[in-house]
């Protein structure tokens, strides 16, 4: 089975997508490539999401992830959006869903820890969907 390339996409690419792809090569790199993107960037990567992924997961988003745009990745065979709000961005793509997460962004450690937890939680079950044969 090919893996499939699977982006994680919002406005800006700079807190729920990160934390999505940072998690998606931490625990499903051998199901999935996982990838991050936006229609917008930011200067750097929210620095309450780089915090908490350091002290949860010891992964130091800095060093091998940035803020990018959508037009920056490979072709992808699975589109996640986080939950924009606005008009999440479009990219082709066999499959495509939207995980509906409310930006935890300037609200404190506990809304990332919940946030997190979200991530964690559809990450699982989008790994068991991808066993079974999603996106190929």
């Amino acid at each position: 089975m090919r893996k499939p390339n699977v982006a994680f996409v919002c406005v800006h690419n700079s807190c729920r997508s990160q934390m999505a792809e940072a998690l998606g090569k931490l625990k499903y790199g051998h199901l999935f490539f996982s990838y991050s993107g936006g229609t917008e960037t930011k200067d750097k990567i929210n620095q309450d999401a780089v915090r908490m992924i350091k002290e949860l997961y010891e992964i130091d988003m800095e060093a091998t992830q940035y803020s990018k745009l959508i037009d920056q990745l490979p072709p992808i065979d699975i589109l996640i959006t986080m939950g924009c709000n606005v008009n999440c961005p479009y990219l082709p793509c066999k499959h495509r869903e939207d995980w509906g997460l409310d930006d935890p962004s300037n609200q404190g450690e506990q809304a990332f820890i919940q946030t997190i937890g979200l991530i964690e939680e559809k990450l699982a079950d989008l790994a068991s969907r991808i066993e079974a044969g999603l996106g190929n």
